[in-house]
C-alpha cells in the first residue's frame, strides 16, 4: 500500500470509514465486520476512522469503537503501524437523530469514554466531530487542545469545519492541527475549497463518504459516466477511479471510504495502486 504523510506519521493511502459496520443497515452478523477490518488490514490499510456516534441505540455508544478494538486484538499479524482516529461532539439518543454537543466537558468525557473503549491509554487521533452552534467554537477547540497537551490524544483533528474554523483551530493549537475530515466527492465538492487550504498548509485531508455519486457501479447516469468511462479503460471498478481521482487531487488527500465487507474494501485498497494521466484527472474533474 502506498503510504501518505499525517501529521508527520505515514499511513496507507486508502483508509477504512467504519460507521457502515454499526449504523443504521449494520450487518446482522457482527463477524462480517470483523472480517472488514480484518480485510482492511490485510489490504496494508493503517488508517481506520471511527466515531462514538456509530451505533444505534442509546444503550450502545461506542458500538465501531469496540468493534474496532475487538478486531485489532484478534487480527493474526502486526498492528503496531495501526492510527485508530475517532471522534467526538455528536450524540445518538436512539431514535435515529443525530445531535450535537460540542462543551468543554462533554467533549473531555467522549475523549475518555472512547480512550477506554479502544483499550488505549493515548488515542492516536481525536477530531472534533462538528461544531456546535450553541457553543463558541473556541471553546470546544480549547477542549481539543487541553486533551492534545495533557496527551490523552496523541494527534487533533476537526471534521465538518470551513476555511476560518480551519485557520482558527490550527493557530489555538499553534500549529498542530492533524487532519480536517469533511464531505467530499465526485456528487460533493461544496469543500474543495478546504481541500485546497489544507494542501496549502500541509495538514492531511479526509473525505468523508468520498464514494457519493459513485456507490453502484450499474447506475452512474451521464453526469458521472467519465468515471464508468475510466474505469473501464483501466480494468477496474468506478469506486477504484473516484478514490484514485481523490488522491490525485493533493498530496495531503486520505480517502476513508466506509465499508461492511471485506469485497468492497479490498477493491478500495487498490485505488492507491492506480496511477491517473494528467487528462484523465482534468476530465473527471470536470464531471459533476
Amino acid at each position: 500500500m502506498k503510504q501518505r504523510t499525517l501529521a508527520g506519521r505515514s499511513v496507507s493511502a486508502i483508509g477504512l470509514g467504519g460507521m457502515p459496520m454499526s449504523i443504521e443497515g449494520r450487518p446482522d452478523d457482527r463477524s462480517q465486520s470483523i472480517a472488514t477490518i480484518h480485510a482492511a488490514l490485510d489490504a496494508g490499510i493503517t488508517l481506520i476512522d471511527t466515531a462514538d456516534a456509530y451505533h444505534l441505540h442509546a444503550d450502545d455508544v461506542g458500538h465501531n469503537e469496540e468493534l474496532i478494538a475487538e478486531a485489532l486484538r484478534s487480527y493474526g499479524g502486526s498492528t503496531d503501524g495501526v492510527l485508530v482516529a475517532t471522534k467526538g461532539g455528536h450524540e445518538r439518543p436512539g431514535d435515529g437523530s443525530w445531535t450535537i454537543d460540542g462543551s468543554a466537558k462533554h467533549l473531555r468525557e467522549a475523549a475518555q469514554a472512547s480512550a477506554k473503549r479502544l483499550g488505549v491509554e493515548q488515542i492516536g487521533l481525536w477530531q472534533f466531530h462538528r461544531p456546535d452552534p450553541d457553543v463558541p467554537f473556541e471553546e470546544s477547540i480549547g477542549a481539543l487542545k487541553d486533551l492534545l497537551d495533557e496527551g490523552l490524544i496523541g494527534l487533533a483533528g476537526v471534521s465538518n469545519t470551513d476555511g476560518d474554523q480551519i485557520r482558527q483551530t490550527n493557530e489555538i493549537l499553534g500549529g498542530r492541527l492533524a487532519s480536517v475530515q469533511n464531505q467530499f466527492s465526485p456528487a460533493f465538492r461544496s469543500s474543495e475549497d478546504e481541500l485546497r487550504l489544507c494542501a496549502e498548509l500541509g495538514i492531511a485531508f479526509l473525505p468523508w463518504s468520498p464514494l457519493g455519486g459513485i456507490t453502484n457501479a450499474g447506475g452512474l447516469g451521464d453526469k458521472f459516466a467519465p468515471f464508468a468511462d475510466v474505469a473501464k479503460e483501466h480494468g477496474v471498478s468506478p469506486q477504484v477511479v473516484c478514490l484514485a481521482w481523490e488522491l490525485a487531487l493533493a498530496d495531503v488527500v486520505i480517502p476513508i471510504p466506509g465499508s461492511s465487507r471485506p469485497k468492497t474494501i479490498t477493491d478500495s485498497a487498490t485505488a492507491a495502486d492506480l496511477e491517473l494521466s494528467s487528462e484523465e484527472v482534468e476530465r473527471l474533474s470536470a464531471a459533476g
